[in-house]
């Protein structure tokens, strides 16, 4: 009986936090509107430290860890930025009926743009064979539609990416046009077919995945094809979010992605592939635990839940791909020499090196 009881008010605590974080969301879209009238960013680095150390400070009084604190308040920071950005994109966007046509607008990242996309006030239609988009008119074949649209986004996978594009550059229509491929080489052809056609085109890279909310932080490539007028109309779709925009040159985007995504994405595969391959080892790693093995299994997690196809697609279709992968080679068989022989002092080296990559960025 006496445990059942405290299983009661445990249960009462729970739903006294869970009030309270509701009313902290309520005040989080207040302060977010006051923001908004008093022509203010939506982030306040400032005022996050301030909250974090307050928090901290009461945990300290309050004889429970800081660090729980912390880990707790920067949840409900987070939360609380997602809705504030969220009424912010949807009190600025220049959608105002303005039309949209998404190409491939059922994958994931076609999904995410038209959610993006109605979000600001666009009226959004869907062309994809596999299916539409609940509240938007649906098109089995982009052929099918008028493209008097004033934007069109083509989120079909690479391969059909570039078709669409060669074809779309033989027919006429006054929107902007970009594709948001993560690789470009396999879509050059279309993009620069475009170019000579006196399309408005250009061309984006998310470098995120469809499950993000809050944009604060994240990164979109922008990548020049030569029309600067579709580059500032793509622009001006993020311009009431908190993204973080980058710019760079159709020839020099795949380069930088190979390490940026394919390295990453090839060191977790490989990590998960060393472990599966352990021999007898690997049933009894399952139940096994550290801080570095716990944080690197969850984002090789990550990214072996998501398409295959599309992984696929990163690491063959690149053209600069196999630099990344051959330097990775290169270091796994020079930390393997070195500890083979037991020379400490290049072991350090390599740590050392890694040290100074890593100065001056924050993580």
């Amino acid at each position: 009986m006496m445990l059942d009881e405290l299983r009661r008010e445990f249960a009462d605590v729970d739903r006294q936090i869970l009030e309270l974080v509701a009313e902290r969301q309520r005040l989080s879209k207040a302060i977010g509107s006051a923001k908004r009238e008093a022509g203010l960013p939506t982030r306040d680095y400032e005022q996050e430290k301030e909250v974090i150390d307050r928090a901290r400070a009461i945990a300290d009084e309050c004889r429970f860890s800081p660090e729980l604190a912390e880990q707790i308040m920067q949840a409900l920071i987070r939360s609380s930025l997602t809705i504030q950005e969220k009424d912010y994109v949807a009190a600025h966007g220049e959608g105002g009926g303005r039309r949209v046509l998404v190409i491939g607008g059922r994958g994931r990242m076609g999904q995410w743009f038209v959610r993006f996309l109605l979000t600001q006030a666009f009226e959004v239609e869907v062309a994809d064979p596999a299916g539409g988009v609940e509240g938007c008119h649906h098109y089995s074949d982009w052929r099918e539609a008028e493209l008097s649209h004033d934007y069109i986004v083509v989120a079909a996978p690479l391969g059909a990416a570039n078709d669409i594009l060669l074809e779309l550059a033989e027919r006429s229509f006054p929107g902007v046009i970009f594709d948001i491929g993560s690789l470009k080489g396999p879509v050059q052809s279309g993009l620069r077919a475009l170019v000579q056609a006196g399309a408005r085109v250009t061309s984006l890279h998310p470098m995120f995945g469809p499950d993000t909310e809050l944009l604060s932080g994240r990164h979109v490539i922008f990548v020049d094809v030569g029309v600067p007028e579709a580059n500032r109309a793509a622009e001006e779709l993020f311009s009431s979010t908190m993204i973080v925009q980058a710019h760079m040159d159709l020839d020099g985007h795949d380069r930088l992605i190979a390490w940026v995504i394919g390295l990453s994405h090839a060191l977790n595969i490989a990590f998960l592939e060393a472990l599966a391959m352990s021999g007898e080892a690997a049933p009894k790693l399952v139940d096994l635990s550290s801080t570095t093995f716990d944080e690197q299994l969850r984002v090789s997690n990550r990214v072996v839940h998501d398409s295959p196809k599309l992984y696929f697609e990163i690491q063959s279709l690149n053209e600069y791909g196999t630099e990344a992968l051959t330097a990775l080679l290169n270091a796994v068989e020079r930390l393997r020499a070195i500890v083979q022989t037991g020379d400490e002092v290049s072991f350090t080296d390599l740590m050392e090196n890694g040290r100074r990559y890593l100065e001056g960025r924050h993580l």
